[in-house]
Formats: C-alpha cells, sequence, structure tokens
C-alpha cells in the first residue's frame, strides 16, 4: 500500500528504518553515529524518520560508520539495482555478492565464523529463481 506522500515517501521511510535498525543493531545512538560519520544528529534524525533521502556521499559516511557495504545502503536507497534472477548487480568475479563481501569483511567475525555464514547464505540464495526463500 502506498503512503498519502505517495512511493517516494514510503520509500525515504524504508530506507530510514533500515538506517535505524542497523544503528540499533550496532548498539549506537544518534549522537554516536552522528560523531563517527560527521553527520549532524539533526540531519541523521530527519533521514532516520524518512523526512529526507540522503546524498550517495552520506549514504557511505552512514555505511562506513555502521560497518555495513555501501552497497547494500546503495541498494536499500534505490541508487542500485539488483540483476534479473537475484543475482546481484555487484557480485564480482568469484560470484561474491555484496552480502558476502560484507560477511567476509566484518572484523568482528573469525575465519570460521565468516565461512560458516557465507555457507547458510548460499544454502538459502542457490536454487531459488527469485534469489530469495520460496
Amino acid at each position: 500500500m502506498v503512503g498519502p506522500g505517495g512511493p517516494w515517501e514510503d520509500h525515504r521511510r524504508a530506507l530510514g528504518g533500515f538506517i535505524r535498525s542497523q544503528r540499533k543493531l550496532a548498539r549506537l545512538s544518534l549522537r554516536q553515529l552522528s560523531a563517527l560519520s560527521n553527520i549532524s544528529n539533526p540531519y541523521l534524525s530527519q533521514i532516520e524518520r524518512g523526512l529526507h533521502e540522503p546524498s550517495v556521499r552520506v549514504l557511505h559516511a552512514i555505511a562506513e560508520a555502521l560497518d555495513i557495504s555501501a552497497e547494500n545502503l546503495l541498494l536499500q536507497a534505490g541508487l542500485v539495482r539488483e540483476q534479473a534472477g537475484g543475482a546481484p548487480a555487484d557480485a564480482d568475479e568469484r560470484g561474491d555478492s555484496s552480502t558476502e563481501r560484507a560477511i567476509r569483511a566484518d572484523r568482528r567475525l573469525s575465519d570460521a565464523q565468516k565461512e560458516a555464514l557465507i555457507s547458510v547464505y548460499r544454502s538459502y540464495t542457490a536454487g531459488s529463481p527469485t534469489g530469495g526463500a520460496s
């Protein structure tokens, strides 16, 4: 269902909600994220509430501060699209998606944990025509 402000407002709210959920998963306050990303606290609050659609530069700063892939955040913002068939547009020569690269880049995980997560991720996405759960 499209809200009263149309699909763009719904999209901004979804992006803001995604950023808020990632911030909470990282156990950061709005002020902490503001300091890490060098973006003003009021502006971040407005982004999270869906009042503003951030620029690519701001999205990159937020992604870096949250230690998530910029590609994932750009995908959520609608600035990067997935290829047909569920293959990410940013799959590299090994076929790794941005999700797999994000897992590999996460310094909080051991190598064994990274490989286990990637294995589980691939088991859920392999063989599915949409790349998601059936």
